[in-house]
């Protein structure tokens, strides 16, 4: 089958093609090239202005949370010491991102609250798809109305109203963007992943849930092209998380067939699928628009290390979810995280493991903030990034010029090698 030969492996490197030659000469141009391409960076740090986030749970810092219902503790105990708006134990990795960069955490759009968004706005919002969804929406179904079309009318809707604001002057203006930050600014997107599952367990099969990949990344290559006519220049892209690796998945798909590690192999390719088709389309958009830096970061590459790899990492069960109860994986969809279940007659509150700073999984569908911190670790160096620019370097018109034939040509290649 064709998902068995994704150019997304679980280790860092390329395909192995069955001809060893083809794939010595492919090495050689590819690896050659990027040795050049990093001799070639700039030095200098960006001084990115602001973050405008496009996802879903994976980064929202409060969307879900003002649209429909607060999160409960234990959720955000770990760094917040109260819920924060976040599906985890503490900070996302978008958080460290703003961290990294000396910006203030990002507030959600939705959070009508004494926000200040000078330095930024996140749009993303939980169970938020690429695609309109088709699901029930929150907080009843399993799908939000917030999907990545409406969040970006929702941000050209913020730059023009904010511009206006700033132009009145006032008490509100100094919480508005100056103009030229939005040309400047660093745009960022997490989502794709409840594309995918959503569809699963809509009771598609994964072989129709492939089908409909091209269309979902067609989807999201629309609106890279939309903000970048809006301004937008600098984009840092996440490919989607192991899903095999969830315990959601693994209790809700016994049966599937594990990998090495027990995560469920089947659920592994489809992501590995969605996250090559990713992959290949931000390469055509670098040809597209020479003048914008887009960057496609392997983030399953770097989360997938915690299970091949977790004692070495600082990691204990990596495949058993802290906050939860029930069965193999700590997982079950009557007992979530913060909420109250019946056990033996009693209501006790679905509460966190001991220490929350040694596992992977928070709630058995999101990741614990010492997990984030990892990831963000690794990729933020460049070294998960096609191409390989770091997070601080991810503005410099000389590293968006020199890059595109390069990078180009080993998506093309890629396109090629997953199908022998």
């Amino acid at each position: 089958m064709i998902i068995g030969k994704t150019c997304e492996s679980q280790t860092r490197g390329t395909c192995m093609d069955p001809t060893s030659t083809i794939f010595s000469f492919l090495s050689l141009l590819l690896f050659g090239s990027a040795t050049n391409f990093n001799r070639d960076l700039p030095s200098e740090s960006c001084r990115f202005p602001a973050i405008f986030n496009f996802g879903a749970s994976n980064s929202d810092t409060g969307g879900y949370a003002a649209a429909f219902i607060q999160l409960k503790s234990p959720n955000g105990d770990t760094f917040f010491g109260m819920p924060a708006g976040r599906f985890c134990d503490g900070r996302l990795i978008v958080d460290f991102t703003a961290e990294s960069l000396d910006l203030s955490f990002l507030s959600s759009y939705l959070n009508s609250l004494a926000i200040n968004f000078s330095h930024g706005v996140n749009f993303a919002t939980a169970s938020s798809t690429i695609r309109l969804p088709m699901a029930d929406v929150v907080p009843y179904g399993h799908a939000s109305p917030f999907y990545l079309p409406l969040q970006y009318l929702q941000f050209a809707q913020f730059k023009n109203r904010s511009q206006i604001i700033r132009r009145h002057g006032g008490i509100y203006a100094s919480l508005m963007p100056r103009e030229e930050t939005f040309s400047k600014a660093l745009y960022t997107f997490d989502i794709g992943q409840n594309d995918l599952t959503q569809s699963l367990f809509l009771n598609m099969t994964i072989v129709q849930v492939i089908a409909a990949i091209p269309d979902i990344v067609n989807h999201f290559s629309d609106i890279i092209k939309n903000l970048y006519n809006l301004g937008a220049r600098s984009f840092w892209v996440y490919n989607t998380r192991p899903l095999g690796c969830f315990p959601k998945i693994l209790t809700s798909f016994p049966l599937a067939e594990k990998d090495s590690v027990g995560c469920a192999k089947p659920y592994n390719l489809l992501a590995q699928r969605f996250n090559v088709e990713l992959k290949n389309a931000l390469a055509r958009l670098r040809i597209e628009f020479p003048l914008a830096t887009i960057v496609y970061v392997d983030l399953y590459a770097a989360l997938y290390s915690l299970y091949t790899h977790p004692t070495k990492n600082g990691f204990e069960h990596p495949l058993v979810a802290c906050c939860g109860y029930g069965g193999k994986y700590n997982y079950s969809e009557e007992a979530i995280c913060g909420g109250k279940i019946s056990v033996n007659g009693k209501n006790i509150t679905v509460g966190s493991c001991k220490d929350p700073s040694v596992r992977v999984s928070w709630d058995g569908v999101h990741f614990t903030e010492a997990a984030n911190k990892f990831a963000f670790d690794l990729v933020s160096s460049g070294d998960f990034s096609d191409p390989p620019i770091p997070l601080k370097l991810a503005c410099h018109p000389s590293s968006r010029t020199k890059e595109t034939g390069v990078r180009s040509g080993k998506s093309q290649i890629s396109q090629i090698i997953i199908r022998f």
